[in-house]
């Protein structure tokens, strides 16, 4: 047979060097492959945010509907107020959109508010006040005009903190025509006279430090 040229033995020699190169890098793979090896995983990482619902019992009605009053009358009723939340919060209520007489029926109407348990909107029976140094007393016969300056989450009298979970307050308000003091003359002056004002219950999270 005849001897390949040293041309062709060159060109041979070049063309299985490539061959010899992978085949030393798969030997060197599995080689490196062939390792002790361990993992572990903190699975599940998700973020949701908190929530807070109010709610009361008076199904859409006022709390006072009192036409024809007199002087010197009064009357006490009951609303109880809801908080369901998932993070620790505050309630506290406010008085908003007041309604003034031009002959100041709101500086003769007296309030009085006290936080408690029990009694509903239809019953105040079983109302027990808050044991606290007040007593539950929120608002003690201050005048509706007064009332109404407290008219924001932040210049609200009292406050309630709620627990994560559902939690109930009722509060219990009085109020009273109160004419005493005053002379005949400017008693009738207040005849046909109107007054109002809504009472609202806000709820907000607690800050954290």
């Amino acid at each position: 047979m005849k001897k390949p040229s040293s041309r062709t033995q060159k060109i041979l020699a070049a063309a299985t060097t490539p061959v010899a190169i992978v085949a030393a890098g798969a030997m060197v793979y599995q080689a490196s492959y062939a390792a002790f090896t361990g993992q572990t995983r903190n699975s599940g990482n998700e973020w949701s945010t908190g929530s807070v619902n109010l709610t009361d019992d008076d199904n859409g009605q006022a709390r006072f509907r009192v036409g024809n009053m007199l002087p010197n009358d009064t009357e006490t009723k009951c609303v109880k107020v809801t908080a369901n939340a998932s993070v620790p919060s505050t309630v506290k209520g406010f008085t908003i959109n007041p309604v003034t007489s031009v002959q100041g029926l709101e500086n003769r109407l007296m309030i009085t508010i006290v936080a408690g348990t029990g009694g509903s909107f239809t019953d105040c029976t079983g109302f027990v006040p808050v044991a606290d140094a007040t007593n539950g007393v929120i608002v003690a016969n201050a005048p509706l005009s007064m009332v109404s300056q407290k008219n924001t989450f932040e210049t609200a009298l009292g406050g309630w903190d709620v627990p994560a979970g559902i939690s109930t307050r009722t509060y219990k308000i009085t109020w009273k025509f109160d004419t005493n003091g005053m002379t005949q003359a400017q008693i009738d002056q207040l005849q046909g006279a109107k007054t109002g004002v809504d009472i609202q219950w806000e709820m907000r999270s607690t800050e954290t430090p």
